[in-house]
């Protein structure tokens, strides 16, 4: 009998918890460590999950020293970070340790777009260290790239591609809040934009550069443009609060030129609670050519629950991984996991 698939996490906040507990539910895998921090070392990983211990052996958490050892675990899903710059350390130290990673840092999903050098970096020390890492999620990772790719598949010629996703913020953590501007004034998001303190939706140059490369054009130009969504009525999600008058969300834009032309369009409004002013979720994707292709799932793909089993479900793919840096266009196609995870490791 081979051994359970061994599963280290990195940060225990809304999608490192919901990791856990997906994780919790599957067979032939187990968590063998959890990274924490500050007064959070030596708690239970049980006092932050939804999964009650029951008869489950406990799993403390430790400092990133303590828990990630030379091949402690099979695979360490890091949950701490939306940009590549900040996630590289993390990254390194555990491929350093022979471990392959996960990450849910949205630059990760394509960090060649923006990080070029770093995407190098990790690669070599990946293929040094014989393990493989991969950055994924709902968006960048699925619902504005890679679906969009395997869409062209069926046809055979693409003009042009635009991704529209409507969707709520109100799963995420204080730092994607705090990202988006969720809950201060028009005039701070406004400044925030001019002096590159709010990021909105991190993303946008790598699902567009993952499309391209993937179907053969050459981005020359990439441009986005992020705008507040303003509410008219107090709303509060689980870590988000904006009053009446305030800023709710950001309405991204995001656009790829090939040759001075736009090939792709990325449209992405998104906020908390939308629906308590009438704003109906949703993911779209219109691709014109041969033969042209509409999608349409309403309501949108649960961001959060959708971000959890990307990274849970792309376990085995990034164990089976040749040794390097990958991305989703790199792997086979995602899907749930619903038997052994044992079956799915070669």
């Amino acid at each position: 009998m081979k051994e359970n698939v061994k599963v280290i996490i990195w940060g225990l906040g809304a999608m490192g918890s919901g990791i856990a507990d997906m994780l919790l539910s599957k067979k032939g895998v187990e968590i063998v460590g959890v990274v924490g921090r500050g007064n959070k070392i030596g708690t239970s990983m049980f006092d932050y999950i939804n999964t009650e211990k029951g008869d489950r052996k406990d799993v403390l958490l430790g400092s990133f020293e303590d828990v990630i050892t030379e091949k402690a675990a099979d695979v360490a899903v890091l949950c701490t970070d939306s940009f590549t710059k900040e996630a590289f350390d993390k990254i390194k130290f555990c491929l350093e340790k022979k471990i392959n990673v996960i990450s849910s840092a949205e630059e990760m999903a394509y960090p060649r777009a923006q990080e070029p050098e770093l995407a190098d970096k990790i690669d070599q020390i990946a293929k040094e260290n014989g393990v493989s890492v991969l950055g994924t999620g709902i968006n960048p990772g699925l619902i504005m790239d890679l679906l969009a790719v395997c869409l062209t598949g069926c046809m055979t010629d693409v003009q042009s591609i635009e991704c529209k996703r409507v969707n709520s913020l109100s799963p995420f953590g204080p730092k994607v809040m705090e990202e988006q501007g969720v809950g201060i004034t028009k005039e701070e998001f406004l400044a925030g934009v001019k002096n590159d303190t709010l990021s909105g939706h991190v993303g946008f140059p790598e699902s567009v550069h993952m499309i391209a490369d993937a179907i053969g054009w050459k981005v020359d130009k990439f441009e986005q443009q992020m705008d507040p969504i303003m509410t008219t009525v107090d709303r509060k999600s689980k870590y988000g609060f904006a009053k009446a008058g305030n800023v709710t969300g950001v309405n991204m834009r995001g656009q790829g030129y090939v040759n001075g032309e736009m090939k792709i369009d990325m449209k992405h409004p998104q906020q908390i609670e939308p629906e308590m002013e009438g704003t109906q979720t949703g993911d779209y994707i219109t691709i014109k050519g041969t033969p042209e292709v509409n999608m349409s799932i309403k309501p949108e793909v649960d961001g959060g629950l959708g971000t959890i089993a990307m990274c849970v479900n792309m376990i085995p793919h990034i164990i089976n991984a040749a040794p390097g840096l990958k991305t989703m266009i790199d792997l086979p196609v995602p899907r749930a996991i619903m038997g052994d995870f044992r079956d799915f490791v070669r």
